[in-house]
């Protein structure tokens, strides 16, 4: 209970409002899970390391994805394209001038907040499909230019890109990319939930509402919405260079439309508009697949699918998306708020004020 006699859970001031860890169950949970991120590489395998790496840097890419489509409502179907930026920012970057990995993914995060604000500036004018038509043209016109640069550098081969070295310590096996990446993702996901909790957060909610209620509070909506694509496209093009250091290739055959779905299925799955949900939604989506194939090889009745692994994935994920727009819209994130109100409020089943 708190002062004059009222829950815990209630919050009476800003200050509690934006608290990141407002309760004790959320501190206990966020140190337990810190706790096992720390040790989880000790009991992995070389390959399910890769997996959790793999992991962190679509985290990276959903909360992009997450802060224009969820929180602010601007529909985005250039995604994979953004990435294919970010990742070819590398490969041009190290091949013409090796530049060193801080500096690259620095370079990264300017060409894609300059590319957020180049896809923006149409989308001020246009709203739903006709905003989701524009974004991905901007994804084909993406590839088309990576492609072009592809095969005029390396005759349509691919970059291959060297590990990367931190203060003369490189990054090469897996378990070393864990402990660069997993710091990095929570620094971009801190840098979501500030980005959240300030002014710049509350206009873009704001405007994913109603923005013409928005535009009449005062809220400048066309410069809001260009701070949401640039910093969207700035964080996703980071996302790709990542990508591209640690896949250690690149080339433009993997930022195909299914790299566009796997990300939308992340934040979809895992509760649209909800920075834990595209959180949630990243693991799910890259685990997944790879639960899938060792089913695949152990249960009979899935046995002999060969090359049909990929088809039912795919297929997965389209019952899941299904599945969690007509059950739970909230996805993944809504799940976890009942387990988590559920042991709040243990033994009791409704809190006492709401009866």
């Amino acid at each position: 209970m708190t002062r004059r006699g009222l829950p815990s859970t209630l919050r009476t001031n800003f200050r509690d409002d934006i608290q990141l860890l407002d309760s004790g169950f959320v501190r206990f949970w966020a140190a337990a899970g810190l706790v096992a991120a720390l040790l989880l590489p000790l009991a992995l395998t070389n390959f399910w390391t890769g997996v959790a790496n793999q992991v962190f840097i679509a985290v990276i890419g959903a909360l992009a994805l997450n802060l224009l489509t969820g929180t602010t409502g601007q529909i985005s179907l250039g995604h994979a394209g953004f990435v294919a930026a970010g990742a070819f920012t590398v490969a041009a970057l190290i091949t013409h001038f090796e530049a060193p990995f801080g500096f690259v993914l620095l370079a990264a995060a300017i060409i894609g907040a300059i590319l957020g604000v180049l896809v923006g500036l149409p989308a001020l004018r246009l709203k739903g499909l006709y905003l989701a038509v524009s974004t991905l043209a901007a994804h084909f016109v993406i590839l088309v230019g990576v492609g072009q640069y592809q095969s005029t550098i390396s005759y349509g081969s691919g970059f291959t890109i060297p590990s990367p070295s931190i203060f003369a310590l490189e990054i090469g096996s897996e378990r070393a990319w864990y402990f660069f990446l997993l710091p990095f993702a929570l620094g971009v996901l801190l840098l979501n939930l500030n980005w959240l909790r300030s002014a710049y957060g509350r206009a873009w909610m704001a405007i994913r509402h109603r923005d013409v209620a928005a535009e009449a509070l005062g809220i400048n909506v066309a410069l809001y919405k260009l701070l949401a694509f640039s910093a969207s496209t700035s964080l996703t093009c980071v996302s790709g260079a990542l990508w591209a250091y640690h896949t250690a290739f690149v080339s433009v055959e993997a930022f195909d439309f299914d790299m566009l779905i796997r990300y939308l299925a992340m934040v979809i799955i895992g509760g649209l508009g909800s920075v834990l949900g595209a959180c949630l939604g990243a693991l799910f989506v890259v685990v997944l697949p790879h639960i899938i194939s060792i089913l695949a090889d152990k249960i009979p009745v899935l046995q002999g699918l060969g090359g049909k692994t990929f088809d039912l994935q795919v297929g997965v994920f389209g019952v899941a998306m299904l599945l969690f727009l007509i059950l739970e819209p909230r996805g993944l994130a809504g799940i976890w708020a009942r387990v988590r109100f559920y042991f709040q409020l243990w033994p009791f089943k409704y809190r006492a004020w709401e009866s």
